[in-house]
């Protein structure tokens, strides 16, 4: 919407979008427990909970067959080079080529197995966090960023994809691999064992610091990169705004700040973690060659064989090698925490807006009353400026209402209240004798169609963006319904007719055609209460004509509030709500109110001058 609006626009003055602070960590995720967030996924795992024990098994049994090529290399040192041995080596041979076998099988089939958990997690996660959104009312949405909120839902899920798959197995393997070769180290030389043991805090201790430091840099990334991606989606949406006014360099130069701050703040996570990949290698590696010292010490000097030395060597290489993995994956883990705890902070939000523990039905049949008493309402981000002060006024089922008024006097404030988008300070709304907040939101909603100033119309075919009215509309109803809205004429010269698909927000659309749309759109619905916002601000005046009379038409078996300037909808209603800064400040016909040379009179000169 232009900058500069009409005297008696239907639209308050929204505030810049800002990033919700309900969102926000309350806490620097620093001091948090690293990996707590993860924790919030336990009941997404649970839901395939059988595939994982398999997963788990294939796991155990790949780790269980690696750990037994140390003891079969010790059989082969110490008995098999002699000319008895060879049978017994032919035979070891054989039993490893089976082993291997089954470590190929059960490798692949926990590859398999947990990757399809994580693809499928993910694929529930987004999806409950996406009705989660669409649950939360607009006071949320008011403040939050859509390119911020596409950005979790996108990114940080992939992120957590990439963890719960991959690194997860990766990590779970390298844990079982450490555990079991660290207890056949004892096993086989506890004395050598206890150079291992005094190795392991020089590993974690270092592990568990540099996680905390990847994780906040990674949460540092993530956010940053968010924070492109809000801008990028705002500006792609204004594209014809930004190329008008030729901010293309204004644009690029900012985003491309953005995306460098991004990069440093994804290079220093990387960092992070290649030096915490740096430190715990030098440290294992160093390890086993003092083990390999020592033993060969113990080998010349009697106390050990060649082959148990061989085997402990192997599983020291393993318990090495697992650690090492353990220090890469720790990092990818820690970044899927911060991803999860952005996510789940979304997932705790709760909507101001919700159904009462024990709603009230809406009578049946609808006959579309409406009631408000003595309402004031101020919206969120602006709590010093009322929007409604204290406004009251009923239309009886049937009744055609108009509401005029200049810009910000509060026009839309009722349309947004009475479908419930927000809940008023004081004082109260119904719909057919029910409260609306002892209803179910939704069973409200029901009974409301609304063609709003700002047709909007979604990147689907025009047939779907129609049926959007009425889901289980059949083809023939959309076709009634665009008849009566004068929209089947265009449609029918789209490319595909009503198969076209419109383009986000209907870009390849007039303003005119869009409003035709959300018109049918409203028509298909059938809702004994009709809400119309300037319906037919965007139509030109042979397509007026045509829409005013599928609208007259329409709201002739209809409850009807109409925000208008046209005298053509003003003069079809029964009577006429002025609105001023909150207040109803006048209402009758339009003739008397004419008479009465107020607000009305002076808009009626201004807005109607010449019809």
């Amino acid at each position: 919407m232009s900058a500069v609006e009409r005297l008696d626009d239907t639209r308050e003055v929204a505030p810049p979008p800002t990033i919700d602070p309900t969102i926000q960590p309350s806490t620097p995720p620093a001091r948090r427990a690293k990996l707590r967030p993860l924790l919030a996924l336990a009941p997404y795992v649970g839901r395939y909970r059988t595939r994982a024990v398999f997963a788990l098994i294939s796991l155990t049994i790949a780790a269980l067959t690696t750990l037994t090529v140390p003891i079969a290399v010790r059989r082969m040192i110490d008995f098999g080079f002699s000319p008895e041995g060879i049978a017994m080596i032919n035979s070891y041979f054989s039993v490893m080529v089976a082993l291997v076998a089954v470590l190929a099988l059960a490798s692949a089939l926990r590859y398999y197995l947990v990757m399809t958990i994580g693809e499928r997690i993910v694929a529930d996660l987004r999806g409950d966090v996406f009705a989660h959104l669409t649950s939360l009312s607009p006071v949320f949405f008011d403040s939050a960023r859509s390119g911020e909120l596409i950005s979790r839902l996108t990114a940080d899920t992939t992120q957590i994809k990439s963890a719960v798959g991959a690194s997860v197995s990766i990590a779970l393997r390298n844990i079982m691999l450490f555990i079991g070769a660290t207890a056949m180290m004892v096993v086989t030389s506890p004395r050598l064992s206890l150079f291992v043991l005094l190795a392991i805090p020089l590993i974690v201790l270092p592990l568990v610091a540099f996680g905390r430091w990847v994780r906040r840099l990674s949460r540092t990334a993530q956010d940053t990169l968010a924070d492109a991606s809000a801008y990028a989606s705002e500006l792609i949406g204004g594209i014809r705004t930004v190329q008008a006014y030729t901010n293309e360099r204004l644009a690029n130069t900012r985003f491309s700040g953005d995306v460098e701050q991004a990069y440093r703040a994804a290079r220093g996570s990387t960092w992070a973690r290649a030096v915490l990949t740096a430190v715990i290698i030098f440290i294992v590696f160093t390890s086993v060659v003092i083990i390999l010292w020592v033993g060969s010490n113990d080998v010349l000097t009697g106390a050990i064989t060649p082959g148990r030395l061989g085997q402990f060597v192997l599983y020291a290489a393993f318990a090495a090698s697992s650690l090492g993995q353990l220090s890469e994956v720790w990092g990818e883990v820690s970044a899927a925490s911060g991803a999860a705890e952005r996510l789940f902070e979304i997932m705790n939000v709760k909507s101001d807006i919700a159904a009462p523990a024990s709603p009230r039905a809406l009578p049946t049949p609808a006959r579309g009353d409406v009631v408000f008493d003595r309402v004031t309402f101020a919206y969120p981000t602006r709590p010093d400026a009322l929007a409604l002060d204290n406004v009251s006024f009923s239309v009886r089922a049937g009744e055609k209402v108009a509401i005029v008024g200049p810009s910000g006097a509060g026009k839309s404030t009722l349309f947004h209240l009475l479908l419930r988008f927000y809940d008023p300070a004081s004082g109260s709304i119904a719909v057919d004798g029910v409260p609306v907040r002892e209803a179910i939101p939704q069973d409200v909603r029901a009974r409301i169609a609304l063609v709003p100033q700002d047709s909007v119309v979604f990147a689907m075919s025009a047939r779907d963006n129609i049926r959007f009215g009425r889901p289980d509309a059949s083809d023939a109803d959309v076709g009634r319904a665009a008849d009566l809205a004068h929209a089947t004429e265009f449609v029918t010269r789209l490319p595909e007719g009503f198969d076209t698909q419109l383009g986000e927000r209907g870009v390849t659309l007039s303003g005119g055609q869009r409003q035709r749309i959300a018109i049918a759109r409203a028509i298909l619905r059938d809702a004994p209460l009709l809400l119309l916002d300037e319906a037919t601000s965007s139509l030109d005046a042979e397509s007026e004509t045509l829409v005013q009379t599928a609208l007259e038409e329409l709201m002739k078996h209809r409850t009807t509030l109409v925000i208008a300037h046209r005298l053509a909808t003003v003069l079809s209603c029964d009577r006429i709500l002025v609105l001023d800064r909150g207040l109803i400040v006048e209402q009758g016909t339009h003739s008397s109110l004419v008479a009465a040379g107020g607000l009305y009179a002076r808009l009626s000169r201004l807005q109607f001058q010449g019809v």
